[in-house]
């Protein structure tokens, strides 16, 4: 006996192929969709990640900019400090150099010469006055020459000139002051009595 299949086989086998081929996109888009995700997921992470790293170092940058600030504030402190400690220091090195130049300008000065003003611009001397002669006033300069705090005098100016009924030399000197050399005498001044009390 023979069969005959009156059944619509050919579409029956496109349906089975239209429903494998929908099956198979739709397992493709699935597997898509997970492995989009999946990157997504790894790229957000990674981002997340980086972004966690970059607020940390804004927040060590910040405190490192508020440590060079700080630093900054010390150094000017100390710059200050400095500063102060210098001045004192030169304070204390030049506070007998008024009395100690007063001094040597009473003992250096010969007779018959008179000073008229003395004026002191950090290491420089000026002084002016009256002299009978111009032999006294070589004799000025030749003993502020000689003195150990005194060096460099140098005449700037003598003229003629009349003080009530005398012919007087008015002269105008500049000589600078030898802080060390003046010092070196000090200390031998201060050394001479403990030598001599040795000796004795």
């Amino acid at each position: 006996m023979v069969r005959i299949n009156l059944l619509p086989h050919r579409e029956l086998k496109r349906r089975r192929q239209r429903d494998a081929f929908l099956a198979l996109s739709g397992i493709t888009v699935a597997i898509g969709g997970a492995v989009v995700f999946a990157v997504y997921g790894v790229i957000g992470g990674r981002i997340e990640q980086q972004q966690g790293r970059n607020a940390y170092l804004d927040g060590e940058i910040a405190k490192l900019d508020k440590q060079i600030e700080e630093i900054q504030k010390l150094r000017e402190q100390t710059q200050a400090m400095l500063a102060r400690k210098k001045v004192v220091e030169t304070l204390q090195a030049n506070r007998s150099e008024a009395v100690n130049l007063l001094d040597q300008l009473v003992r250096q000065l010969p007779e018959g010469v008179y000073l008229r003003s003395v004026k002191q611009i950090g290491g420089n001397v000026n002084l002016s006055g009256y002299a009978q002669s111009n032999a006294r006033v070589s004799s000025l300069l030749r003993n502020l020459e000689a003195s150990p705090w005194l060096q460099q005098p140098s005449l700037v100016e003598i003229k003629a000139a009349t003080t009530g009924n005398a012919r007087l030399n008015e002269f105008t000197v500049n000589v600078r002051l030898t802080r060390a050399a003046a010092e070196a005498v000090e200390v031998r001044n201060t050394a001479k009595p403990a030598h001599k009390d040795k000796q004795s």
